[in-house]
């Protein structure tokens, strides 16, 4: 991350953060696959399941603040997005949304945790897994519900259309359950955590080069270039528990229509 500065130093002048940034070593030499995304997510996990076990260890009828925090989010994620959404049968998808809206939220928030500094769903295989797993459970649910035959044909005839438009809105309909929603899902998740990140480089660094800088005039813009640094980081943690909400929010939302009678 820092060789930007690294090459001003040297007289290259600045050279903005770019792909590269993202692109970083194995922690152990040899070991190519264990990099610092791969060590977050096992970060997150230990972190997530100590939280959750501590905060409900000693559940009580008045909470302590520990067991309040841990609620709070169960109970968000339990009422304002798999009970309303879902409807009648949400209890049995609680867990599933709960655990992705944790683990997402958790791992985009390390992208501005001082000394980690980096967003795990900035590298994309991370969100094309968990696009994956959503693809799979809301067409699972669809055809345990309706059959494989019935699942297929209201999604490639939606009732109470003209058959002469089938012919462009079957390929389309296909193409949206099939491809469109998990690219769509996942690529989303993956840009905002990128750019975001890409952002905060970009100030953060070019205030470090300013300020290395042997021109007075650019030592009085770093402050600048640091204030809109920190701006930015405010403005990426809500950035980063939106995309966390969304990705939950619209996994709820294709459960829901894959259960509906008519979907």
């Amino acid at each position: 991350m820092l060789a930007s500065v690294r090459s001003a130093t040297e007289g290259d002048g600045f050279v903005p953060p770019g792909t590269k940034d993202f692109d970083l070593p194995p922690i152990i030499e040899g070991v190519e696959w264990f990099t610092k995304p791969v060590l977050l997510v096992m970060v997150s996990v230990v972190l997530i399941s100590v939280f959750f076990v501590l905060s409900a260890r000693k559940a009580a009828v008045v909470p302590s603040k520990f067991q309040f925090a841990g609620e709070s989010i169960y109970g968000f994620v339990r009422n304002d997005l798999a009970k309303d959404i879902i409807g009648h049968e949400f209890m049995r998808f609680v867990p599933y949304l709960f655990t992705l809206f944790v683990f997402i939220l958790t791992n985009n928030i390390f992208g501005i945790v001082p000394f980690l500094q980096f967003p795990t769903m900035s590298h994309v295989a991370f969100p094309y897994v968990l696009a994956a797993l959503s693809f799979f459970v809301f067409h699972y649910v669809g055809v345990r519900k309706h059959g494989v035959i019935k699942y297929i044909k209201d999604i490639a005839f939606m009732p109470g259309v003209p058959k002469p438009v089938y012919i462009l809105l079957t390929p389309i309909e296909l193409a949206t359950f099939f491809l469109v929603r998990p690219l769509t899902l996942s690529l989303r998740l993956f840009a905002n955590m990128f750019a975001g990140h890409l952002l905060l480089l970009v100030f953060i660094l070019g205030g470090e080069y300013m300020l290395n800088d042997s021109l007075l005039i650019m030592k009085l813009f770093a402050p600048f270039s640091f204030l809109f640094g920190i701006a930015l980081t405010f403005f990426e943690f809500m950035v980063q528990c939106l995309q966390a909400y969304i990705f939950t929010l619209l996994t709820a939302l294709y459960i829901a229509g894959a259960l509906a009678d008519e979907h």
